[in-house]
């Protein structure tokens, strides 16, 4: 018989661990059931439109998908690699292979104006600007004169 050291800090079974840390309810955490990392986003809000940033490194802008469907703003990915090595007698062979993929999904508010939204693809952060319709933009004070 041998004894385990047991960390008192994390004293919960991994089997609750792995339920609590799953991305159930789509967001609380960045990494799915599977261990695949899903990417960060950050919304930024102007006087003039949204900013989505999507940290996604070592992509192509090819990489992704946006889709705007009954003003739910969908981002997703998908990446396939293979690798296949064999020695020169043909004798061994080994293929591997890998597929990630991502999808992220955020309702619009009614003050997106859909017709021009735009994305560009920089230094590993895709960003999606969407624009605020005119009249949800910040109008300026006036001074309105009395008669």
């Amino acid at each position: 018989m041998s004894l385990i050291k047991r960390n008192e800090a994390n004293w919960l079974p991994s089997v609750f661990d792995d339920m609590f840390k799953t991305d159930w309810l789509g967001g609380t955490t960045n990494v799915n059931s599977i261990g695949t990392s899903i990417p960060a986003v950050n919304i930024f809000e102007s006087d003039d439109n949204f900013m989505v940033a999507v940290a996604a490194p070592g992509k192509t802008k090819e990489d992704f998908n946006i889709e705007l469907d009954n003003d739910v703003l969908t981002i997703s990915s998908e990446e396939k690699k293979e690798n296949e090595t064999s020695e020169k007698n043909g004798r061994f062979t080994r293929k591997e292979f890998s597929y990630t993929n991502f999808k992220r999904a955020f309702s619009l508010p009614e003050t997106v104006d859909s017709e021009k939204i735009s994305a560009a693809y920089n230094s590993g952060v895709l960003e999606i600007t969407l624009p605020k319709k005119e009249e949800a933009k910040v109008q300026p004070k006036r001074m309105i004169e009395i008669a």
